[in-house]
């Protein structure tokens, strides 16, 4: 349809009668604004010149025309930044940081606060790099030169001292890192005999990498996050690598403490242990049970508040870290007033992590059991904490020593009904001929009798607990005053009997 006729036979064709001019090729074909906007685009990129050759108008892009270059004196230029005093910038570091550091206070709107000016510090020293005290200037840059860059990392040979140094402890940290997978493998170097070699596969359980994923999803999906501990040992099962990475790298978590088991304690330890560990988290007593429980009410009305806080959000979400065998599950079954989770008195029992709904606006995640790698925790500390299988360990009558000094003789006599062992061995072939559990030729079996020993320590058959710091400290200054109670009563005695033979021979 290049042509009229073609245009007019084409209309013709296809019914079209009305009337009007035929559009033909030539100017304004099938030319809209958009197409005549961009054909002027073209046409007005060359410079304009006058009869003389001189350039009246610039090309686009090639003006050469300096134009002026004076800032509008606006005072929106100057509105992102803000000029304090160093009084103030000390007042708001001082105030700010003593209400960061409190775990019962709450920093709402972190994001709008200038968080970084806390971690940032004054420097009294110049920034200034000493260029000279490493290298002249003619070995540097002139014609006598012998480095391309100058070396400004050290001035002197204890700074170079210092930096390997530095650089070794970097090293040495890196490789237990890798080794303990990830940020949360800070091992703290003590020789205490044992290797990761020497140690059984079985007390490595809860440190592998698919439950430190699993750990990680929790804390990451989480805005509350509730550390469950054993109220028979709670310094022992707290995890103090995962509170250092959740202070470092999630700060705007919150972590508070859940002392589960206080059934299996008496009143007063658990009153102290709390009273301990609230100076660092806010820490409630728990009893998880479905059908008789206790701090139920408390623990609900506090994560009540936290979904209080977080007004701004449809829903919270509360994950339960700690030990294997701590209770977690069975914390969330109490709190829903049905098993939900599937729970066991054995560890490692929760595989993966789940999603319960409590209410509407609080939601709860279980999380497997977490062991975080540590060279101060023999075999003994892993076994009676509950974290490996009884039935799983070799020679379990060798750990029965440290157990019995853990417990109370009466505690054991009443337990079992026996008296008047004298060690380990003693203690474990009474109880298995009491038992009647024997083998071959009446020998009695030591290491079946261990191991349910060890399964009533960890189930909480046997009475056990740890003293706070505070507690123990008070108990030494009882033991030493009986003691010297004591000795004054013995040497009175024995004065008396002195005196008394005296006046007898007189």
């Amino acid at each position: 349809m290049g042509t009229g006729k073609k245009e007019k036979q084409r209309r013709i064709r296809q019914g079209d009668t009305r009337d009007g001019n035929l559009r033909v090729k030539g100017e304004n074909f099938y030319r809209n604004s958009k197409r005549v906007q961009f054909l002027n685009m073209y046409k007005g990129s060359n410079d304009i010149r006058n009869k003389k050759g001189e350039i009246v108008r610039g090309a686009d892009l090639q003006d050469r025309t300096i134009p002026t270059a004076r800032v509008q004196p606006d005072r929106r230029w100057f509105n992102s930044t803000r000029v304090i005093s160093q009084d103030a910038l000390k007042h708001f570091r001082e105030a700010l940081g003593e209400t960061q550091k409190d775990s019962y206070q709450v920093l709402l709107k972190r994001n709008k606060l200038p968080m970084s000016l806390l971690e940032e510090k004054d420097r009294s020293d110049s920034p200034n790099a000493n260029i000279l005290e490493t290298e002249s200037y003619s070995q540097t840059f002139g014609p006598n030169a012998q480095r391309k860059k100058p070396r400004i990392a050290a001035s002197n040979l204890e700074e170079v001292a210092q930096i390997i140094q530095k650089d070794n402890e970097q090293y040495e940290e890196k490789q237990e890192l890798n080794a303990t997978l990830g940020l949360m493998g800070n091992q703290e170097d003590e020789d205490n005999g044992w290797s990761n070699v020497a140690k059984e596969a079985i007390f490595s359980k809860g440190q592998s990498k698919r439950i430190w994923n699993e750990l990680y999803k929790v804390i990451d999906s989480s805005d509350v996050v509730i550390h469950v501990l054993d109220a028979r040992d709670p310094l022992g099962t707290s995890c103090k690598s995962v509170e250092d990475y959740m202070t470092k790298e999630t700060p705007h978590k919150h972590l508070i403490y859940v002392l589960n088991k206080c059934d299996l304690v008496p009143t007063w330890v658990a009153a102290a242990w709390v009273k301990h560990l609230s100076k660092r988290r806010p820490t409630l007593a728990f009893h998880a049970s479905i059908t008789n429980s206790f701090g139920k009410g408390s623990l609900i009305q506090l994560l009540r508040q936290f979904s209080q806080l977080h007004s701004d959000r449809k829903q919270i979400s509360v994950g339960f870290i700690g030990y294997p065998n701590t209770g977690k599950s069975s914390i969330i079954n109490t709190l829903r007033k049905k098993k939900v989770c599937q729970v066991a008195p054995i560890p490692g029992e929760t595989k993966v992590w789940q999603y319960i709904t409590l209410m509407k606006k609080i939601f709860l995640i279980d999380c497997p059991g977490i062991v975080p790698p540590s060279t101060k925790d023999t075999e003994e500390d892993i076994l009676l904490r509950g974290v490996v299988r009884v039935e799983n360990v070799t020679n379990a009558e060798q750990y029965i020593p440290s157990l019995l000094s853990r417990c109370q003789v009466k505690h054991l006599e009443r337990t079992y009904e026996i008296s008047g062992w004298d060690d380990a061995t003693d203690f474990l072939q009474m109880l298995a001929r009491k038992q009647g559990r024997l083998l071959k030729g009446g020998e009695p079996d030591e290491s079946g009798v261990a191991k349910q020993v060890l399964t009533d320590f960890n189930r909480g058959k046997i009475p056990w607990f740890m003293l706070p710091p505070e507690k123990e400290e008070e108990e030494k200054i009882k033991e030493e005053s009986k003691n010297k109670e004591r000795i004054k009563k013995r040497s009175n005695e024995a004065d008396e009997t002195s005196q008394e033979k005296k006046t007898k021979t007189s």
